[in-house]
């Protein structure tokens, strides 16, 4: 793989994307970077299925962990991040292998990001503030009432981008869906990338999603909620909404038993799972699919 870039690993929560990275880099010298919204936060090791310390000893590992839940990380902040592992990548001598389930992150690899303006921080605190503790559905009608494009090409049930166009309106008076044309020059040519999503069969993936989610109960994914819990953070920040912490904190909250808890946790990593294959089949088509490895 030595003409290559870069290597691409995408694929569904649970797939082996991990592992697969891991051999790779061992094998062609390679960093293992991440491309995985969640598992940027310091605070969900365990329901992030960040890799483990034996599993970072075996290659180098980049953009792990390195931001707090109380960030709201976004797609143009991982990017800048990602320009400095490439940087960084190359200075070593080692082949760059991206490795995550977070398909926009692949997606602005490699047909780059659209040029929209910066929110003053001022302007994202008021609106972030304003709106605390406002029902998703709510948000979306506040939208709808001020960026009505913008609104109906997003789903109720999805606070973070509904607050991230009341910023981008807030602070330029004009809809998100104005500035979404011009791109800027991608990281990455995508033919010059090994592009792989691993797809397993759905069933099988099923049963791996529902086992792994037992074994992060086991690593101890309840205390790790309880100590995101008592930070008290606002609802709508991303590590908030990861999958399996919203069932958790019901529980923490005496809203359900833990059973149904984790049962929400396993339901929810396999509709992400579906949305992973339907992002990749209609966003991603330099990607190759191939099997996993187990």
């Amino acid at each position: 793989m030595g003409e290559f870039q870069a290597v691409l690993i995408a694929g569904p929560t649970a797939s082996g994307k991990s592992a697969r990275a891991i051999t790779l880099a061992r094998e062609l010298n390679g960093v293992v970077i991440n491309a995985d919204s969640m598992q940027v936060y310091q605070d969900l090791t365990i329901l992030s299925a960040r890799p483990t310390p034996q599993e970072t000893d075996a290659a180098p590992h980049l953009l792990f962990g390195h931001i707090g839940a109380e960030r709201n990380y976004s797609v143009g902040q991982w990017l800048e991040d990602a320009r400095r592992a490439l940087d960084e990548a190359r200075s070593l001598g080692r082949l760059p292998i991206f490795v995550g389930g977070t398909g926009m992150y692949f997606k602005a690899l490699l047909q780059g990001l659209s040029s929209i303006p910066s929110v003053p921080e001022e302007v994202r605190c008021r609106i972030r503030t304003e709106n605390a503790g406002v029902a998703p559905e709510l948000l979306h009608a506040r939208l709808r009432d001020v960026d009505p494009q913008t609104a109906a090409r997003l789903r109720p049930s999805d606070p973070q981008r509904i607050l991230r166009a009341l910023e981008i309106f807030a602070a330029t008076g004009a809809p998100l869906a104005a500035f979404q044309g011009a791109r800027e020059k991608p990281l990455l040519d995508a033919q010059r990338c090994q592009r792989l999503f691993i797809a397993p069969e759905r069933t099988e993936l099923r049963k791996r999603i529902d086992a792994r989610f037992d074994r992060m109960m086991e690593a101890g994914a309840l205390e790790e909620v309880r100590r995101l819990m008592a930070r008290r953070l606002d609802p709508a920040l991303p590590a908030m909404r990861a999958v399996g912490v919203p069932g958790l904190l019901a529980f923490l909250r005496n809203e359900c038993e833990l059973e149904s808890a984790v049962e929400r946790g396993k339901r929810d990593s396999r509709q992400y799972a579906r949305r992973q294959f339907t992002f990749a089949r209609t966003q991603l088509p330099e990607f190759s699919w191939v099997a996993p490895d187990f």
